[in-house]
């Protein structure tokens, strides 16, 4: 994750995400890769667990990225704002608007494939395996004052002097 140029800008203490459905550094579930555009898989978030946040922690924000992505930035499949201090986990599929999963306040932003949910890997077919990072940031701020409409780059923007801390795992995944 150092490597990254995303995290590389953030000094920010760390603590702990898990998931009992991605082990960190191993292949997504089947069913976490796209059905939207063609993965074969459901478009499915996995269950989400943090630990250990710092100490004025306000609010938390989730991502979900591809630095692999054929993109000059990367590929943005899940941002989610205002998630409650007292919040410390999310259900299987909270991903999913229409679940009604996340906790009361949280804020879906649209990414990168122009839907305002969770986007399941998709890497193209024959680029090889790509990293997806799920990022919990602990901010200092009850609420992140972007429009309904922003993106995730102008989320993580936003947040970047509000960040106190910062929890990732991530995944790979690969069409053949």
């Amino acid at each position: 994750m150092a490597n990254d140029p995303f995290w590389r800008l953030l000094d920010a203490a760390e603590f702990t995400l898990t998931s009992p459905d991605v082990v960190d550094g191993d292949v997504l579930p089947h069913w976490a890769r796209s059905g939207i555009t063609g993965a074969g898989g459901e478009d499915v978030s996995p269950a989400l667990e943090w630990s250990g946040a710092p100490e004025g922690t306000r609010s938390f924000v989730l991502t979900c990225y591809d630095p692999d992505a054929p993109t000059q930035a990367g590929w943005w499949h899940w941002a989610v704002h205002g998630i409650p201090a007292g919040v410390t986990s999310l259900p299987r599929n909270a991903g999913d608007p229409a679940a009604g999963l996340l906790p009361a306040g949280a804020v879906t932003l649209r990414g990168d494939a122009m839907l305002t949910r969770y986007h399941g890997a998709s890497p193209p077919a024959g680029h090889g395996a790509h990293r997806y990072y799920f990022t919990v940031f602990a901010t200092d701020l009850e609420r992140v004052d972007v429009p309904a409409d922003a993106s995730p780059t102008l989320l993580t923007y936003t947040i970047h002097d509000h960040t106190l801390g910062r929890a990732s795992l991530s995944a790979t995944s690969e069409t053949p």
